[in-house]
């Protein structure tokens, strides 16, 4: 085993629940959490306003129990705003100081701009959705109040490292903001005004049903050759395989990346989130923990290319093919 001490550590985040489990499951799923060596949480509904089962005020209940239990927790605004009803839960969101935000979409950005101004506010985090391509779109936004920023998912790591370089990383009111990859769960590739999950049932958009609590991993397409392909997931397309930076501590920290985002699935995580921890943190072996990845019934094959400026349906590299 190497010295855990020979580099930083990552902080590990557990990303935003991308599914509509019960709520009996999602309960125990963050009380797993709790006990988990993740530091932060981001909560809330990222996805569908439809789902509804837990409120506003459920949400920031379940967050201070996590924060109780040690946890940094981060509130999640949609991706996609797209009425009113939205645009006001998101402006509910910035509006309160005890938890903070992250920026799924520009509406989300420009209300915790304004929140700011009529008082303190902690530092937000800019969501990979919001398109940060660039260090003059890092620099232009950054000192608006982010501490965080996750890199689009399919930005390679040498591009990250030039965004925000860990040498010469962009400023926000709190200081260097820090740069947080998605190193873990199915892409969230893209979002549509049209629930494709209800399209595939036969059904309208505000009558679906809520369809999309049968599938806790979302609904796989297949290719017509038989090989997973995509995800529906409501209004959400995602990658059938999953994202996984396992192996690539090496390419991670010469990024200068501080933080991994994992994201939730529905077997198999809460080992997930101690592999990460044990390989890229504690120093332990990594080629056991790829082939115990293998043995967890994740739902999907694992995958790197987009962090190698590959395709991003290229499988995982092996332990002796280490991501540099």
């Amino acid at each position: 085993m190497t010295d855990p001490g020979a580099s930083p550590a990552f902080g590990l985040t557990v990303g935003p629940l991308l599914y509509w489990w019960p709520r009996t499951q999602t309960l125990a799923f963050y009380a797993a959490v709790a006990d988990s060596p993740a530091d932060t949480v981001v909560l809330g509904e990222a996805v569908c306003s439809r789902r509804n089962e837990f409120k506003h005020e459920d949400w920031l209940a379940l967050a201070r129990d996590l924060r109780s239990a040690g946890k940094q927790v981060v509130l999640a605004t949609q991706a996609l705003v797209m009425g009113e009803a939205e645009v006001r839960t998101v402006r509910r969101l910035a509006d309160q100081d005890e938890f903070a935000v992250e920026a799924g979409d520009a509406t989300a950005l420009a209300a915790l701009v304004q929140a700011r101004q009529t008082g303190p506010r902690p530092p937000f985090v800019i969501g990979p959705h919001v398109n940060v391509y660039s260090r003059a779109a890092l620099a232009e936004l950054a000192p608006l109040g982010a501490a965080c920023w996750v890199p689009p998912v399919e930005l390679a790591l040498d591009a990250v490292a030039r965004v925000n370089p860990p040498d010469d990383r962009v400023a926000g009111p709190a200081g260097a903001v820090q740069t947080e990859v998605f190193a873990f769960g199915r892409l969230p590739l893209a979002f549509s005004a049209r629930c494709f999950t209800a399209r595939h049932h036969r059904l309208k958009k505000d009558e679906c049903a809520f369809r999309c609590r049968d599938d806790a991993d979302g609904l796989r397409l297949d290719t017509s050759e038989g090989q997973p392909f995509l995800v529906l997931n409501g209004i959400q397309t995602q990658s059938a395989a999953l994202h996984c930076l396992l192996a690539a501590g090496t390419a991670l920290r010469a990024a200068g990346v501080q933080r991994l985002r994992l994201s939730p699935c529905s077997e198999g995580f809460a080992r997930v989130v101690q592999l990460f921890d044990a390989v890229l943190n504690r120093g332990a072996a990594l080629a056991p923990a790829l082939a115990e990845l293998a043995t967890l019934g994740l739902p999907g094959a694992l995958v790197d290319g987009y962090a190698r400026r590959r395709a991003g349906l290229e499988a995982l590299a092996s332990a002796e093919e280490t991501l540099t």
